[in-house]
């Protein structure tokens, strides 16, 4: 059962701002409308506020599903702060839910943003679209972000606004005005309209059988999804890394495009690997530097699986063994010696021990490897997994991150797959991976993605978390670890990620790189990056990758 949105309200609305006291009221409002026969059914949020208000939304879950055959309405309200158009879209949705000809709902499917502006911005600072730059963390108006890119990805072959008042002259940047620009979102136009809170669905009849066609945006997004995993895999490998290191991002990049390399007989890619880490196999730049950080430790795993590959490359043995005896490194508490106690901690310590673990035996030790994987792991779910299994990203940073539950995930994978079936901690470890993508499964948001704050539905829907889950979803269903209604979970995510992954290679919502922080509004604030991006590539060439297997 999907969970109710964590509105806190006080038992006295007289306690309540007037933005929450209005949010509690139209969450009610939402949920007696979702439980009504047919789509849309889910209630969630597009984003939220600068005070924390979320951006309430009723949506129906086929975005992204090449199988759904119905043109796609999507209906806004309040971008004008008026709660009489809020009340209209909801009377609009219902009317299309119940009272809509049959013609008219078997050939449309309805989404809405009934309140895009529950704090009153946009009564004294307009928004104006498309927003630019700043995506989400905008000082004073996040919202407009929030607005523009749930439309967008909503797959819209109409929109329609809601107004309070009548409406007067369209706006050059108004919402409608720019979805029908050819550039809209960099996908592509679709229909709009404006129309009066004083009679939507009267007018919204007569608009849903003037209009056909669907969208050159839907289309866009429809092809973006039809791509298979190997092209969108060759894709990424050509582009990342564009900025070589030894770091878990152009790691992560070089060992799935040695993997595409092998499965597609593509030398050209694995000579662009081998000459891009050239310079530290041969001892032209260090290893490690003066500053240590994990995430350097993390890249070493490259070396590792060069030297799985080829026994006799004893350069890259000695580079990961490097590696690895820094990972065994630990400060008094138990936290590796480069790490911050954050669940990075545990992918970027597994992402080398895990590997090393698995590497032919000269003499050391490697069983020891394992056995620190497994010990930190189980040690990090004790003080970081919540009780429904998803992760807060640190102990001082009390929120459910999303590429924080990433890393947790990857950390587990990466152990699960060396761990012979006799270690004494798989066990354990099989049931805090369950757990996590149990809880993992549940947040998932209406469109298959996750967010930036994993159990927070107005926090952006984030590429790289969505990337990484998907994967370690993935590759617990294959090796059996869960059970195959999980499959499920991880096509929607599959798709929802492609349609995320530009024709070019660029991506959209990237979580820009993020310590821990003490407040979730540390979290909805951290830049999203849209475009090239080797953290965002790495991942989502991961997910391909593991797709194919």
């Amino acid at each position: 059962m999907r969970r109710a949105l964590p509105l806190l309200f006080t038992a006295s609305a007289m306690l309540m701002s007037p933005a929450l006291a209005f949010a509690a009221s139209l969450d009610a409002d939402l949920k007696a409308l979702a439980s009504l026969p047919g789509e849309p059914r889910i209630v969630s949020a597009a984003g939220i506020t600068r005070s924390e208000t979320p951006l309430l939304t009723i949506e129906n879950p086929s975005a992204f599903d090449p199988a759904s055959t119905k043109r796609r309405l999507v209906i806004v309200g309040g971008l004008d702060g008026d709660a009489r158009s809020a009340q209209a879209v909801l009377a609009a949705v219902r009317w299309m839910k119940s009272r809509a000809p049959k013609a008219i709902r078997d050939r449309w499917i309805v989404s809405a943003l009934p309140m895009a502006d529950p704090d009153g911005r946009a009564r004294t600072r307009p928004f104006h679209f498309p927003p630019v730059k700043g995506f989400y963390e905008d000082p004073e108006q996040p919202e407009s972000r929030y607005v523009w890119r749930w439309v967008a990805y909503q797959a819209p072959d109409l929109v329609v606004e809601i107004r309070g008042d009548v409406p007067g002259g369209e706006a050059a940047d108004s919402l409608t005005a720019a979805l029908r620009d050819d550039r809209a979102a960099g996908l592509g136009r679709t229909a709009t309209r404006v129309v009066s809170a004083s009679a939507p669905s009267s007018d919204l009849g007569t608009i849903l059988v003037a209009v056909r066609d669907r969208s050159s945006l839907h289309d866009a997004i429809a092809k973006r999804i039809a791509r298979a995993p190997i092209d969108i895999a060759r894709l990424l490998a050509g582009r990342y890394p564009a900025a070589p290191s030894i770091s878990y991002i152009p790691a992560l990049a070089w060992i799935n495009t040695l993997k595409l390399s092998a499965l597609t007989g593509d030398e050209a890619l694995r000579v662009k690997v081998l000459a891009q880490v050239q310079p530290w196999l041969s001892g032209e730049k260090p290893l490690l530097g003066d500053r240590i950080q994990l995430t350097t430790v993390a890249g070493t795993m490259v070396f590792a699986e060069l030297a799985k590959a080829d026994d006799a490359n004893a350069a890259a043995r000695r580079l990961a063994l490097e590696g690895a005896d820094a990972a065994l490194k630990e400060k008094a508490d138990g936290v590796p010696q480069y790490g911050q106690g954050w669940t990075d901690d545990m992918f970027m310590t597994s992402a080398i021990l895990a590997r090393t673990a698995g590497m032919p035996d000269r003499g050391r030790d490697l069983g020891r490897d394992l056995d620190r994987v497994a010990q930190l792991l189980i040690a990090y779910a004790g003080r970081l997994q919540q009780p429904d299994g998803i992760f807060n990203h640190a102990i001082d940073g009390p929120a459910a991150w999303g590429r924080g539950n990433g890393f947790a995930a990857f950390g587990l994978m990466d152990a699960l797959t060396t761990m012979p079936s006799t270690h004494p901690s798989r066990a354990p470890l099989l049931a805090i991976f369950a757990r996590q993508m149990r809880g993992l499964a549940t947040w998932q948001a209406p469109d298959g993605m996750w967010r930036e704050i994993i159990d927070r539905p107005g926090a952006y829907r984030e590429e790289t978390a969505t990337a990484m889950i998907l994967t370690a979803m993935a590759r617990g269903v294959g090796l059996g670890w869960l059970d195959r209604s999980y499959a499920l979970v991880v096509d929607r995510a599959w798709r929802a990620l492609s349609a995320h992954i530009v024709e070019d290679g660029g991506l959209v919502d990237v979580c820009s790189g993020t310590g821990a922080g003490p407040t979730a509004r540390y979290y909805f604030d951290r830049p999203a990056v849209e475009g090239a991006d080797d953290r965002g590539g790495a991942m989502a060439l991961v997910a391909a990758m593991e797709r194919l297997r």
